[in-house]
């Protein structure tokens, strides 16, 4: 189907697949593929959704690290759905390359609205999200320069390295420097950012974006 995304959704308890499924069916930009109730039962299925809606907490004794690596290695983006009941498994979550979580308990309108963003390669960050990362003692800030942090929150924010050199009125190589220290720092304090989506939680995290939707 020319111009949606497909979705499947993995999660252990039937009754989501049931409420989710509806609202990605009913959107013009989505294409439904299925339910399942583990990672290992897609590949079964031979299923290749441009998404995977990944429950948090699968009762299969599987990990999130292990489920998105797994998911990744099919080229499939992951959106996790979560309770919240479990606040160091959401810290593992973000952690990983999936593109952010959501609440089972959130609004339909904003669970379908957070799987169209997913679909699209946005990063899904909300204000759980903030409060899972204030919570994070083991957070090291990156001790950034001022020119670095803000040629991350410029380029984090969705513009490309040409434009950030335009704004800042320096050159693009400058820029793509900045770019490598910046990747460098987060590397050595154990939090990689190789992509734009993860420049961008890294600079929601130390704050030098803000977090949508909070005050």
């Amino acid at each position: 189907m020319a111009g949606t995304f497909s979705v499947a959704i993995v999660d252990d308890h039937a009754l989501v697949g049931l409420a989710i499924g509806p609202l990605i069916d009913g959107a013009s930009d989505l294409e439904f593929v299925g339910a399942v109730s583990s990672v290992g039962e897609l590949r079964q299925a031979d299923l290749h959704p441009d998404l995977v809606v990944l429950d948090l907490m699968l009762r299969d004794g599987t990990t999130p690290v292990e489920n998105v690596q797994r998911l990744r290695e099919r080229e499939a983006a992951v959106l996790f759905l979560t309770s919240g009941e479990d606040r160091f498994l959401v810290r593992e979550a973000l952690r990983t390359d999936a593109l952010g979580v959501v609440r089972k308990s959130a609004p339909p309108s904003a669970i379908l609205s957070a799987i169209q963003r997913a679909a699209r390669g946005e990063p899904i960050v909300d204000t759980e999200w903030a409060v899972t990362v204030d919570a994070d003692p083991d957070l090291e800030s990156a001790p950034l320069t001022d020119r670095e942090r803000s040629v991350l929150a410029l380029y984090a924010s969705g513009i490309g390295a040409k434009q950030v050199a335009t704004r800042l009125g320096i050159s693009e190589n400058t820029v793509n420097d900045h770019l490598k220290r910046i990747k460098l720092v987060y590397q050595r304090l154990g939090r990689p950012a190789p992509t734009k989506v993860e420049l961008y939680r890294r600079g929601v995290e130390d704050g030098y974006l803000p977090v949508p939707g909070r005050t």
